[in-house]
Order: C-alpha cells, then sequence, then structure tokens
C-alpha cells in the first residue's frame, strides 16, 4: 500500500467516509432535530451559568444580598433578548444571524461591522468555555497539576477540532450524554440549594432591606445604581449564545422556524432557570470567594457536604463540578457551529477568503473550522487562559452584535408596517431588546474599556478593516475579469463549417480545465493554438462544479449547478468546432476540485492517450501572502497531481492590468 493510500485510510478512520451530495436525504440525515439544536447551539448559553452570575456577584463587594436584583434582571433580560431573537427566526428562516441580519435591513457596512464582531465573538465564546472548563476542573484536582492546566486546554482544543471536521451532527450527538449529565446533576442541586432556605425568606427580605438602606447611606442612591448596573454588566456574558439559534438555522430540520423556535424556547427557560437560580443560591446559602475554587464550586461542595458525608460527598462533587467542566467544552461547540457559517456568509459576499465559503467531503466548513480553532488558540496564548479577561472582552461583542441585530429588526418593522399586521407587536419587542442591549453595550464599554475592552474593540477594528480590504481586492479582481470577458466572450460566431470535425483519439489532444464560460478559458484556449501552431486537432473542455455553501441548500440547486455547468461548457465546445477542431466537455459536480478534477482528467486520459492539460491562472505585478491567500492555487495543485500521476501540464499565467 502506497504511502498516499495509507494517508487515505487514516484520513478515513479519523474523519468518517465521504458524505454523497446525491442522496436526496443527505440534509435530513445531517439536520439538527429542536432537542439537537439546543444541546449545539444551546449549550454556550446555559454553560456561561458557571462565569457569568460569579462575575455579577463578586462585583457587588461587601453587598451580596443585593444580588437579588441582578438575578431578577438576568431572568428579565433573557426571556427579552430571546423572544426578540424569536422574531428574528420568522423573518430569516434560513439564517438570521448577526451579519446577515445587520447587511439586509442596515446596510453592507453595518452588517461587516456586525458579522466581525459575532466571528470575535465566537472566537472567544471557544477560548472562555475551554478556559472556564479547565478552571472548573482544576478546582478539585491536586494544586501540582495547576502548571499542566494549558496543556490540558491545547488538547481540549485540539479534540473539538476534530470533533467539528468529522461532521456538525456528529459532534452533537457524541456530546449529548454530557449535556444531560450537567441538566441532571445542576438542576437539582439548584433546586434544594433555593427550596432549602425557604423558611428563611422573611429573614431574607430583612437582610435585603437592611443592606439597601445601608448602602444608600454609604453611597448614595446614585451609587447605589451604579453599583446594581456594574453588577448587572459584569453578568453580561451569562447572555451570550442566545443568537446561536437564529445564525445557524441551516443547520436545523424542516420546518425550521418551528426547529428554531422550539429550540430558543428551550434555552430561555433553561438559561433563566440556571443563572437566576445560581446567583439565587449564592444569596441564600451566603457563598464567599474561596482562593483556588470557583463560586459554583464553593456552593455546589457545600449543597453536597449537607447531604452525604465523606469521601461520599467528595465524590459526588468532583463529578457535579466535571459535568460543568465538560459542559463548557460542550459551549465551545457553538463556537465552531456558528462561527464557520457567520464566516462562510462573508465570504460568499466576498468579505473573507473564499475558501471559507467551501465544503469539505464530509459537509462541513472545515476552514472556518481551522480559523476558529486557530484563533482560540492565539487568543488562549495572548490573555493566558484567564477567564475574567476574556469575559470582558467577549461581552462587547456580543453586544455590539445584539443593538445592531435589534435596531435592524426595528428598522424591518417599521418600513414593512403597511403589510405586517403584527408590526406594533414586533417592533415593540425588538424595540426592548435593542434599548436593553445597546444600554448594556454603553455601560459595558465605558467600565470595561480601561480593563482591556480596548483590546477587543482594537482587535474587531481591525477584523472589520481586513474585511474592507479583501472586499476591495476582490472587486479589482474582478473588475480584470470582467475586462477579459468583454474583450474574449463578445467575439462574432466562428463560420460555419460544412462537416463537423471527426475525433481521432490518438491525435495530441488539449485538455483545458475552466471554471465556467468565462474570459479566462477563451484566453487560454486562443492561447494554446497561439503558441502551439497546428499541434492540436482535439480540445476537451474539463470543469469542477464546487458545491460550497451557497449552492448546499437541496438537491435542487445541485441539479441546477449541474445543468447550469453544462451549458457553459457547451459554448466552447460549439466555439472549437467552429474553428475546426473536435471537442467535446465533461464535468462533475462535487466539494473537492482537485478530487474531480483528478477523476475527470484519468477518464480523459484514458481515451486521449497523447492529450496534454492546460489551465490559466490570473497574476498579479506584485504576487504576495495575501494574494496567494485571497485566490485558490487550484492550477498549480492540480498541476503537481497531474505531473506525479505522468500526465503533462501547463499553467498558461494570465495578467491581471488595470
Amino acid at each position: 500500500m502506497s504511502g498516499k493510500a495509507y494517508i487515505d485510510r487514516a484520513k478515513r478512520i479519523l474523519l468518517g467516509t465521504p458524505r454523497d451530495i446525491q442522496d436526496p436525504k443527505i440534509f435530513h440525515h445531517i439536520s439538527l432535530i429542536a432537542f439537537f439544536a439546543w444541546v449545539g447551539l444551546g449549550a454556550d448559553g446555559i454553560s456561561s451559568s458557571a462565569y457569568g452570575p460569579e462575575e455579577a456577584y463578586l462585583a457587588l463587594g461587601g453587598h451580596p444580598v443585593l444580588a437579588l436584583f441582578v438575578a431578577a434582571a438576568t431572568v428579565v433580560t433573557v426571556f427579552v433578548i430571546s423572544a426578540s431573537y424569536s422574531q428574528i427566526i420568522e423573518a430569516f428562516p434560513s439564517g438570521g444571524g448577526g451579519y446577515i441580519v445587520a447587511s439586509k435591513l442596515l446596510g453592507e457596512k453595518a452588517g461587516v461591522v456586525s458579522g466581525s464582531a459575532l466571528v470575535i465573538d465566537y472566537v472567544l465564546t471557544i477560548t472562555v468555555s475551554v478556559a472556564a472548563g479547565a478552571d472548573a476542573i482544576f478546582s478539585f484536582l491536586p494544586a501540582g497539576w495547576m502548571p499542566h492546566k494549558f496543556q490540558f486546554i491545547a488538547f481540549t482544543l485540539a479534540v473539538l477540532i476534530w470533533l467539528n471536521l468529522r461532521g456538525v451532527k456528529e459532534s452533537v450527538v457524541a456530546l449529548t450524554p454530557i449535556f444531560l449529565a450537567f441538566i441532571l446533576t445542576h438542576v437539582p442541586l439548584i433546586l434544594y440549594a433555593i427550596f432549602r432556605h425557604v423558611p428563611d425568606l422573611p429573614e431574607v427580605g430583612a437582610r435585603v432591606s437592611a443592606d439597601l438602606n445601608a448602602a444608600s447611606v454609604e453611597m448614595g442612591w446614585l451609587g447605589v445604581g451604579a453599583l446594581l448596573l456594574r453588577a448587572y454588566s459584569m453578568g453580561a456574558g451569562t447572555y451570550t449564545g442566545i443568537e446561536a439559534v437564529s445564525n445557524s438555522m441551516q443547520t436545523l430540520r424542516e420546518p425550521r422556524v418551528q426547529t428554531g423556535k422550539r429550540a430558543m424556547l428551550y434555552l430561555a427557560c433553561s438559561l433563566a432557570f440556571m443563572a437566576g437560580g445560581i446567583i439565587l443560591g449564592y444569596v441564600l446559602n451566603g457563598v464567599t470567594h474561596v482562593p483556588g475554587k470557583t463560586l459554583n464550586a464553593v456552593l455546589f461542595g457545600d449543597l453536597v457536604g449537607d447531604l452525604w458525608q465523606g469521601s461520599t460527598a467528595k465524590y459526588i462533587t468532583a463529578f457535579v463540578l466535571f459535568t460543568e467542566a465538560v459542559l463548557l467544552f460542550v459551549a465551545a461547540q457553538t463556537g465552531f457551529l456558528g462561527g464557520p457559517q457567520v464566516l462562510s456568509n462573508m465570504a460568499n459576499d466576498l468579505y473573507m477568503p473564499r475558501r471559507f465559503a467551501h465544503l469539505s467531503e464530509r459537509l462541513v466548513t472545515k476552514y472556518g473550522v481551522y480559523f476558529m480553532g486557530g484563533m482560540a488558540f492565539l487568543m488562549l496564548f495572548i490573555t493566558g487562559g484567564s477567564v475574567r479577561y476574556l469575559v470582558i472582552m467577549y461581552s462587547i461583542n456580543v453586544f455590539l452584535t445584539f443593538s445592531l441585530s435589534q435596531f435592524g429588526m426595528v428598522v424591518h418593522w417599521w418600513k414593512d408596517r403597511d403589510r405586517e399586521a403584527r408590526w406594533k407587536h414586533g417592533m415593540l419587542v425588538n424595540g426592548v431588546g435593542f434599548v436593553l442591549t445597546a444600554s448594556i453595550l454603553c455601560v459595558t464599554v465605558v467600565m470595561k474599556f480601561p480593563e482591556g475592552g480596548w483590546i477587543t474593540l482594537l482587535i474587531t477594528g481591525s477584523f472589520v478593516a481586513a474585511s474592507f480590504y479583501i472586499r476591495r481586492h476582490y472587486r479589482y479582481a474582478a473588475r480584470m475579469m470582467r475586462r477579459l470577458d468583454e474583450l474574449l466572450l463578445n467575439l462574432p460566431p466562428p463560420t460555419t463549417i460544412a462537416q463537423e470535425p471527426l475525433v481521432r483519439r490518438q491525435a495530441p489532444t488539449a485538455v483545458i480545465m475552466v471554471s465556467g464560460y468565462n474570459g479566462l478559458g477563451m484566453h487560454v484556449f486562443f492561447s494554446i493554438i497561439r503558441s502551439f501552431p497546428g499541434t492540436f486537432r482535439n480540445f476537451v473542455f474539463i470543469s469542477a462544479g464546487v458545491v460550497d455553501t451557497s449552492r448546499f441548500k437541496g438537491v435542487a440547486q445541485i441539479e441546477n449547478l449541474r445543468a447550469d455547468l453544462g451549458r457553459q461548457l457547451q459554448n466552447y465546445v460549439e466555439f472549437a468546432k467552429g474553428h475546426g477542431y473536435y471537442a467535446e466537455a465533461r464535468h462533475q459536480v462535487g466539494t473537492d476540485v482537485l478530487e474531480i478534477i483528478k477523476d475527470l482528467a484519468e477518464q480523459v486520459a484514458a481515451d486521449y492517450p497523447n492529450c496534454s492539460f492546460f489551465a490559466g491562472k490570473l497574476v498579479f505585478e506584485e504576487e504576495n501572502f495575501i494574494t496567494r491567500l485571497l485566490h485558490n492555487q487550484t492550477a498549480f495543485l492540480a498541476q503537481k497531481r497531474l505531473v506525479f500521476s505522468g500526465h503533462p501540464m501547463i499553467v498558461l499565467p494570465v495578467r491581471a492590468i488595470d
């Protein structure tokens, strides 16, 4: 067995066998029902109860009992944001993430800002979730293990990348038992933390009143309001992940709107219960900070210790914290689901490299998965895995996206008020959502700017600038291609010949790789005739129809792609025949352009033994890393494969000039 065969076999074992895009049931097989959407997309929001409530509670300092007001505000905020995103699901059933909503309703520039913030948000979702999960695990491990925490985080990220390269549904199903273990351990403990103190509620009410009066005397009512507002904003990480369902509608089972709204309801109820219940548990049980432990570790340790004794309590507490930690790793899954989808949408609009829209043979956006994993590693390195620092960066981006999405929906309802009977209700819900999220954004930026908020604004701003640069470059390249099209696609039709050329299979044959009927393909055709006069009598045009995220929406779309590509290639055939050459065209549709080209090349070589392969490549006067990144190297990669397979291939450069 050759080295490549071993590599292919290992790839199949690790990633699974390729998906069949021709299978009419493929979309049913890889889509998520509401329950799995709650697991895969809702874990981010639910897991934020491991760090959001703690940050809010600690921000109150010497007035922890006032956290009751923060708990109430948290529950209300969760339901308001969830309700507003349910309306986005209705308005954008094919996917209504922050990028699409802002782009369609507020314009491309607002969309790029929202999309950039959302990508960074998903990167931080992965980073903060894995880092917080590691904190939870190392809370009950011996202190001597602490130096190995970073290596543990890196290993976890690598496993998540591998899972997501296997496929969306596979990664979610594999993590479902962990999610259920978290729910079954945390819900009873939170209920116990609350109901065990029901007889003490009058006393708690008195403590709240006394502490409120004392705080007002100490800092004034304005100071009390500022304290509560700061605690509320510090817990803003609790609301991250609510937008994940609307952003990933493409992964949901039909009917998508009902599935999405049901998943959103599950998420809202579970997040409100977890976050509000944990804060209430802190207050009722008098939880205080213990160095080296999370507040959840302290709370659940006390609760379990009250129910069991000795080593039993120790092991149960460790298991509870373990489920919490691993759920945080599941929450990182949201970033791997949502982030590549946003990158794909931006790539389809040419604000990101086109390869982010490409699908692997497992029908996942593998370059997006690699990017999210790589950026998460970078963020971990920059921040040292500090959850507190990451949450500061995290919450600013998510509320920027929230605010733009909600404002966009307000504009939508106002513009469509003549056609939408329920526009007032919709505008009220999204209006309240906008005021709420925009207020949190402003407070968070002001309060957290000197604590590291400026870094996330710098990173997001740089991402926005890079997006506009990429779009500018692609427009320049498209302008060059249009010039070629104008010059070479508007030539007068060839003179009709009396007899169609006959095929001579042993004669020299030029096989031209094209991406469709365009000026680049015609340029290669004329270059071959000019450079090799009288050499080739047969011409075969081959093309790979690449199924990317813009086309992977149904079997009908794939069939339309195949038919359209066939019609385009026929233009080459007719033009070549009109000039006295024998010509034919062959094409395939799939996700891997190199595999398709290799397969077509082997078929043509079997039929035409004396064949040579050609392809055109747009070249720029100043080639650099950016141009190589933004333009695929398909021609050169195909040349390498074919040459090593024994088939000669020439890449003809086409200058990009103004």
